[in-house]
């Protein structure tokens, strides 16, 4: 898909964090219709930048604007180096800056594994003007999500399992043996898609965070708190994502009237591995929300 077809253009820049710099990217159709509120994207990771959700700016053809940015730490955005300034609560901060200094009062909030559960603590603080809430591929307990992927291994040939499990008990999960073994993990449970599109492979080759899932991010679980969420909430997974339907199922039960839509042919990159319905999916859910509340609003 082409980053700027005829029918919309494309504004990138860059806004003032904590003394950082961090990359945006506004996909804007020529012509906006009315009552139809952004979409702001948050990726995954943590630190994969935002090139491998490039399908989304589809989205812009039915007359909204799409905004991407990349996290401090990874892609277009600074990179400081201190492991200790990255936290949970830095990017909470971050978002609020970016829809602050880009004025982004009313939005649906879309966000892919990581990015879904930054967007879970953004809208756990209720937020003015928050639309709607996406979820795609989003656990809401690490340590469970954990637990099912390794469970997913179970599923990969034997010398596969053990190939994994003996480099990461060494702490040498940076042998090439261990890299080759999780690719097997990764195209059965990350992207089915072979060979990967290119815009996730770019995304990739521009991880630089040191902020990573097995860390920081370990203990993370909000649960109890879901019955929070009052916002209109659409959950998307995979059949086959590293994300299980176990996982999206603590969704369900705790989002009260959320919707939930499994696709059938993917794992955890349905936007890539089933596109075309990915973005009917989105699309219709948007719209469905801004008919019922009488968008536009004050």
């Amino acid at each position: 898909m082409n980053k700027q077809q005829s029918s919309t253009s494309a504004v990138e820049g860059f806004i003032s964090f904590r003394d950082h710099k961090v990359w945006y990217r506004i996909v804007k159709p020529n012509q906006e219709a009315e009552g139809k509120l952004p979409l702001l994207c948050l990726h995954g990771g943590p630190g994969v930048p935002h090139d491998y959700l490039e399908p989304l700016e589809a989205i812009a053809h039915t007359g909204r604007q799409v905004i991407f940015y990349d996290q401090l730490g990874c892609g277009n955005s600074d990179r400081p180096t201190d492991a200790n300034l990255y936290s949970i609560d830095l990017f909470k901060d971050e978002l609020i800056a970016i829809r602050n200094t880009l004025n982004f009062k009313q939005i649906h909030l879309f966000g892919q594994s990581w990015g879904g559960c930054l967007a879970l603590e953004h809208t756990l603080s209720q937020p003015t003007g928050l639309a709607s809430l996406i979820l795609a591929n989003t656990p809401a307990n690490i340590q469970q999500f954990v637990t099912e992927a390794y469970n997913l291994m179970n599923d990969l040939p034997a010398d596969i399992q053990e190939i994994i499990r003996k480099h990461e008990t060494a702490l040498t999960t940076q042998d090439p043996e261990y890299k080759q073994a999780m690719e097997v993990f990764n195209h059965s449970f990350l992207c089915r898609l072979n060979p990967w599109p290119s815009c996730l492979t770019q995304a990739y080759s521009k991880v630089g965070t040191e902020f990573r899932g097995a860390g920081k991010i370990i203990d993370w679980n909000v649960e109890n708190r879901l019955s929070e969420i009052s916002v209109p909430t659409l959950l998307l997974s995979g059949k086959y994502d590293e994300v299980t339907p176990a996982c999206v199922e603590k969704l369900k039960q705790g989002i009260s009237g959320s919707e939930w839509v499994l696709f059938e042919n993917s794992s955890h990159m349905p936007h890539l591995e089933e596109t075309e319905r990915f973005v009917q999916v989105l699309s219709e859910f948007l719209s469905r929300v801004e008919h019922n509340r009488g968008y536009p609003q004050l």
